[in-house]
């Protein structure tokens, strides 16, 4: 009986053991960047430079988060590719839709947005106009002195080149996860005051999410080359005002 006592306990503590190997476990430390694609194990700068290889290569993204720009705050969610970009942008209480399809930029906004009198009610040339802007999309042409600034937003390539700059000495950060992606950072400046970017340890190495220095928002990067339809809009929904749209409060 004893016998049999000592083998079942035996083949336990065998079973034990193994589980606890395949864990990673027994007296070891489990290797961070196992079955990942290798860059947590390079320098900070080559990591930085991979990166920026994956994003150039990258056929369309969706940037959502807090950017701090010129003293304004916006938040944005915006879906961007080559040829142009859809989504809301807000800023001081008010928000407004994107759309972008080569070099037609469209934008649209509710009835609050494009009234210039908080207080009106309904009265006045101003609610007016404003209540036939309502949900409609405005052609904004290229020669509008907004044209440059909104367009901007829909721009993949020049919100990456400006976004994902970092500023100082680039060191290697912590191991963690974005929305269940392993992820390394790379931070640059004292503490990090350089800004920061978590890079994806699995497939391409792509920006995840983006922490700017001076504490001028956190961007978070997904749906790399997740393809996504751009189409002008039904003729009947867009207002054309020709050289210049409607100012905007």
């Amino acid at each position: 009986m004893r016998t049999r006592n000592r083998a079942v306990v035996a083949a336990m503590c065998a079973g034990l053991a193994a589980t606890l190997a395949a864990c990673g476990g027994g007296g070891g430390e489990q290797d961070p960047d196992a079955g990942t694609n290798g860059v947590g194990k390079l320098p900070a700068t080559k990591i930085e430079s991979k990166t920026r290889q994956a994003v150039v290569g990258a056929s369309s993204v969706r940037l959502s988060g807090t950017l701090v720009t010129q003293g304004a705050t916006y938040k944005l969610n915006m879906r961007l590719k080559a040829d142009g970009g859809t989504g809301q942008v807000s800023t001081k209480g008010s928000s407004f839709e994107l759309l972008r399809v080569g070099k037609e930029l469209y934008l649209k906004a509710d009835a609050g947005f494009w009234s210039h009198d908080g207080g009106d009610k309904g009265h006045g040339g101003a609610a007016d106009a404003a209540g036939k802007l309502d949900d409609k999309y405005v052609k904004v042409p290229s020669g509008d002195p907004s044209y440059q600034r909104l367009s901007g937003f829909t721009d993949m390539k020049l919100l990456l080149d400006g976004l994902l700059g970092l500023h100082g000495k680039v060191a290697t950060g912590d191991h963690g996860q974005v929305e269940g992606v392993r992820t390394i950072r790379i931070s640059a400046g004292k503490a990090g005051e350089g800004g920061s970017l978590d890079v994806s340890l699995e497939g391409r190495p792509y920006p995840l999410r983006l922490q700017r220095a001076g504490g001028a928002g956190v961007i978070q990067l997904a749906d790399w080359n997740k393809g996504f339809k751009l189409a002008a809009p039904e003729k009947g929904h867009v207002l054309d005002y020709g050289q210049q749209i409607p100012e905007a409060p």
